[in-house]
């Protein structure tokens, strides 16, 4: 094709910002289009460009199992470009996906205990993260594996890290209260080690929501309930206050990252508070909206909030993604299981976007 005519009117900045908001399987297509469209999307400023793009459309990956002992199918839903199958063969191993953050996925090897990879699903680009100086098998309590697994991709710098946090417990002795984070860093390919006393404990759910921002991993506790922070700068736990105004019962709470800031979304019988740390620093929380519930009433009691952006937010179900659109107050079903999952969809479900971030 001859780009001198048609889009060659355009200046190579309008061709960048058109190709950066492409499906990334109709980018590779675009790239075999003509020299020029295949140099300006093969260019760093490009990468940044369309990552940065990204962020603005929110996604959700669901891990789907149909058979407990089958190998789990994962799907990628976008508001825009609909449900799309996404394969992680390219590892060559049967994984767990532990983490996710701006496009990369932090993952671990079922049959390999220890045997952690980083990866972008949609480059299939992976790397092995060396063995850790806990050894093969990390003696986290209770289950030797790490309670917590938390991903920081710095999409500024890219630069990644992958965090391990869990109780040690010593062999033949019970935890003795030593909460041990394990950091790794991509730019010196290595593992460093810290240790905080704690007494935290966490959901199933709020596990799978390690949410990165303000050069932290968060995760929300259950006992007692506030935010855990492990600070990758200075190697640090600390504690984040909830909003004060949250209800005390009859309630349920989830951590979610919005626009670059900590988000809590509370879920009450009839309606959905969606709160945002305003003031990272002093710890001051807004009040953004309040939902009404009511008009799905029958799965408010099932609802989990998986990602959002500033206009729509993603849930899961048992058996369903839902799409909230916050500017017309309307529901829509994305994706619904056909024949049954052995699991249900929001205990396998992470925030996604997708990325030219390169974890090699």
């Amino acid at each position: 094709m001859d780009c001198s005519r048609g889009f060659g009117y355009f200046p190579d900045e309008v061709i960048l910002q058109i190709l950066a908001r492409l499906p990334i399987k109709f980018l590779y297509r675009a790239k075999s289009v003509c020299k020029r469209w295949y140099n300006l999307s093969s260019c760093e400023y490009f990468v940044k460009v369309y990552d940065e793009a990204s962020v603005r459309r929110s996604m959700v990956l669901v891990e789907v199992s149909e058979l407990s002992d089958s190998i789990p199918s994962f799907i990628c839903v976008e508001r825009s470009w609909g449900v799309s199958e996404l394969s992680l063969n390219f590892l060559r191993d049967r994984i767990d996906v532990r983490s996710s953050c701006n496009g990369l996925l932090c993952c671990s090897s079922v049959p390999d205990k220890g045997v952690y990879y980083v990866c972008n699903p949609i480059t299939r680009e992976f790397k092995v993260l060396p063995r850790n100086r806990a050894g093969p098998i990390n003696p986290f309590h209770p289950s030797d594996e790490a309670t917590l697994v938390g991903l920081a991709c710095d999409v500024g710098s890219r630069t990644y890290s992958v965090v391990l946090a869990g109780y040690r417990r010593m062999f033949g002795h019970r935890p003795d209260g030593s909460f041990v984070c394990f950091v790794f860093d991509s730019r010196s390919d290595k593992w460093r080690k810290f240790i905080s006393m704690r007494d935290d404990r966490f959901g199933q759910i709020h596990k799978n929501q390690g949410v990165f921002v303000s050069g932290a991993v968060h995760w929300l506790t259950d006992s007692p309930s506030c935010i855990l922070a492990i600070d990758l700068q200075y190697d640090v736990c600390r504690k984040v206050c909830l909003p004060e105004q949250l209800n005390e019962h009859g309630h349920r709470i989830y951590l979610l990252e919005l626009d670059g800031r900590l988000s809590v979304v509370e879920i009450l019988e009839n309606w959905m508070n969606i709160w945002v740390l305003k003031c990272y620093e002093a710890e001051i929380w807004e009040l953004l909206d309040r939902v009404s519930l009511r008009c799905i009433q029958g799965l408010a009691p099932g609802i989990f909030p998986i990602s959002q952006s500033e206009d729509y937010m993603f849930f899961t179900t048992r058996k369903q993604v839902l799409l909230y659109n916050r500017k017309r107050r309307t529901w829509k079903e994305m994706y619904s299981v056909k024949n049954g999952s052995v699991l249900p969809l929001w205990y396998k479900a992470h925030a996604f976007r997708s990325s030219l971030f390169s974890c090699s």
